[in-house]
């Protein structure tokens, strides 16, 4: 990883020495529960970071939107809530905002480095609000569309309400003919119950955690995002560390990272077979000529929003490090 010197350099203030005469504890703050997957590869950051520190620190891990809500993850950092948190698509973080979801198909074989590099080049406008990147939370394995029952074409919704996570989620449904609803996950399951939406844009961990085959069991796995929703730390709490723990947190941010990556993907591959059987439903995938159009279409349109939000600069730097590892 190349990461750490460079994130380290955004410390604004001198690393003040941890006393060891007791340990501090830092609140991880998620919206998953203890039965998905990545709850175990947070634990194993939480070990990691008293390993690397000596005890000197402790991680907490409040799961399932304990501490607040899905849109809050800045508003609970900044205020102390929580000290390390999941960020959606946030104002307050422009470029981060329209380009931690990305329309294209992505080769994961170098995942690990490829969110590092993302990460990197977000960290200056995490910085500017008091926020450094820890850990990155992958999307690009499992997000993917759910319905009530099967459907003719992606492309083409017919004017159903469907569960979006952010902009450009809104806008693709808005693109097939959809009406986009925001639903924080944990409340997905008793809005399909309940007929508020007739599918769902959803990572298959969240969907398998939260049981929703039950009410959403057609999957058509489309492959096209980049997905990187990153976990960030209160930047003052970050420097009041000394230097040697700060290194350490972002070390277990990146080890655990890749100790997570083969265990999630080998849960997410058997999810999605259980899912789609206890559910009584079926999972189709789109041929890779209907994807690469639905991306190229979704990415012209996309582009002013992205040059807008970070720069022409910044922007032309995502899309060559997306494009570098395109399928």
């Amino acid at each position: 990883m190349t990461m750490f010197p460079k994130l380290l350099a955004l410390s604004l203030g001198g690393a003040v020495l941890a006393s060891t005469a007791q340990a501090e504890t830092i609140r991880l703050s998620t919206y998953v529960n203890e039965t998905d997957i990545r709850y175990q590869g947070f634990a194993k950051f939480a070990e990691l970071v008293a390993e690397k520190t000596d005890g000197r620190l402790t991680v907490d891990i409040f799961p399932s939107s304990t501490l607040h809500g899905w849109s809050d993850g800045v508003d609970a950092i900044q205020g102390g809530v929580a000290d390390i948190a999941w960020i959606s698509a946030d104002t307050r973080l422009p470029c981060y905002r329209v380009t931690s979801l990305y329309p294209a198909a992505i080769d994961l074989t170098d995942q690990i480095g490829l969110d590092a590099a993302y990460a990197e080049m977000i960290a200056p406008e995490a910085a500017n609000v008091g926020l450094i990147p820890v850990i990155n939370s992958n999307y690009s394995y499992d997000q993917e569309w759910w319905f009530q029952g099967p459907i003719d074409s992606l492309s083409n919704l017919d004017g159903k309400l469907v569960r979006s996570i952010g902009p450009l989620v809104s806008m693709m449904i808005e693109s097939w003919g959809g009406q986009p609803v925001f639903i924080a996950p944990g409340e997905v399951f008793q809005s399909a119950e309940r007929g508020v939406v007739n599918g769902i844009n959803m990572g298959v961990a969240t969907y398998s955690s939260w049981q929703l085959w039950n009410v959403m069991p057609y999957m058509v796995n489309a492959n096209l995002f980049y997905g990187n929703i990153q976990y960030m730390m209160n930047l003052d709490r970050f420097n009041s560390l000394s230097e040697a723990d700060q290194t350490a947190l972002l070390e277990a941010g990146a080890e655990s990272e890749i100790w997570l990556q083969p265990r999630y993907e080998d849960w997410i591959d058997g999810q999605v077979g259980n899912a789609v059987m206890k559910g009584g439903g079926a999972a189709v995938s789109i041929s890779a000529e209907e994807r690469n159009a639905m991306i190229a279409d979704i990415a012209a349109k996309w582009t002013p929003e992205v040059d807008a939000a970070c720069g022409p600069e910044m922007a032309g730097q995502i899309r060559d490090l997306f494009a570098a590892h395109q399928k």
